[in-house]
């Protein structure tokens, strides 16, 4: 009777106190992992990770907090300019959360380079950098916890929304002052006020019509090519492959573009608008008549082959469009 209700007893207390044993030692896991992490990002606003810290304190349960990971190749040989770019930004956001009075332990920024921690990009199957994960508290990562690039764009701001989509977290972007627009500014009010000083007694190239059709041109060519978008959205300049090496200056999407892909807009638009200019310049002209046909086979030319070619990186983009010219 006695060995009985004493065998009871004891596994009720083994069934009893075992849960609580673990639930202690996951707590304090727990603890020295949030420690560990708060202590890293004191020191660098993006915690610098391996393969081995990944696994612990990102992959590894118990975890309490969300990770932000940018997945970048830094290192010279690799030749990725688009990941200094990202990388820059990325600091911008971090430094933003880190020094902010809202910082908490909520939500962490970190970076594995692929040259520190391959086995990671191996890990998670991933072959292009730079790419930006969330790893929420609990669960794995859902598809919306990978940035979407090249639609948004790495600017710190676009960043930060997608950060305050997965976690809550209200991140309010600090940039530290530039006064590279300003001076350049500046420099260029400066430049305008000194020519207009040197020709004060002749100010009437200010009324010349040629002077502001060119100035109203380049504002028209800058505006058409995109270069808003970038401004607002901060693309990457181009893509490299870091698979095959192969760059691409357009992207293949009707959603997004790169910085390249609006220069190339913007050149091959000003060769149509010259085209144009030659024709009308051949046509109402008094130079001699041999120098015009020239103006008008070449402008011509310049229409046909530049429009052929904006046509092609539209049907590039614009997968199923029918129409082309001269080029497919």
């Amino acid at each position: 009777m006695f060995g009985k209700l004493f065998l009871f007893l004891l596994l009720l207390v083994i069934f009893h106190h075992n849960p609580t044993d673990a639930q202690k030692k996951k707590e304090t896991l727990l603890s020295e992992k949030v420690i560990q992490m708060m202590e890293w990002a004191s020191k660098r606003s993006v915690i610098r990770m391996n393969g081995d810290k990944f696994r612990r304190f990102v992959k590894a349960p118990p975890r309490n907090y969300s990770v932000v990971i940018m997945f970048t190749a830094l290192q010279p040989q690799r030749q990725c300019g688009v990941c200094r770019q990202a990388d820059e930004e990325f600091q911008v956001l971090a430094n933003s959360w880190r020094y902010s009075s809202a910082f908490t332990n909520k939500v962490f920024f970190g970076s594995v380079d692929f040259d520190e921690g391959s086995d990671v990009f191996q890990m998670l199957n991933m072959n292009s950098a730079p790419t930006f994960l969330h790893f929420p508290p609990k669960g794995k990562p859902r598809k919306s916890d990978t940035y979407e690039l090249q639609v948004r764009g790495f600017a710190a701001e676009q960043l930060a929304r997608w950060v305050a989509d997965r976690t809550d977290v209200q991140i309010r972007v600090i940039r530290p002052p530039n006064y590279a627009g300003p001076l350049l500014l500046g420099f260029l009010l400066a430049v305008i006020g000194g020519l207009a000083y040197l020709r004060r007694h002749n100010l009437e190239f200010l009324f010349n019509r040629n002077v502001w059709a060119f100035s109203a041109l380049c504002f028209v060519l800058i505006m058409t090519s995109g270069q808003m978008w970038n401004h607002i959205r901060g693309p990457p300049y181009a893509h490299k492959n870091p698979n095959t090496g192969q760059v691409s200056y357009i992207h293949g999407s009707s959603q997004a573009q790169f910085v390249a892909e609006t220069h190339i807009v913007l050149l091959f638009n000003a060769a149509v608008s010259m085209g144009i200019v030659l024709l009308c310049e051949a046509a109402t002209s008094d130079i001699h008549i041999g120098k015009r046909k020239v103006m008008c086979v070449a402008g011509i030319g310049m229409v046909m082959l530049f429009f052929s070619w904006l046509l092609s990186i539209f049907r590039a983009k614009y997968h199923g469009y029918p129409y082309s010219f001269l080029m497919s």
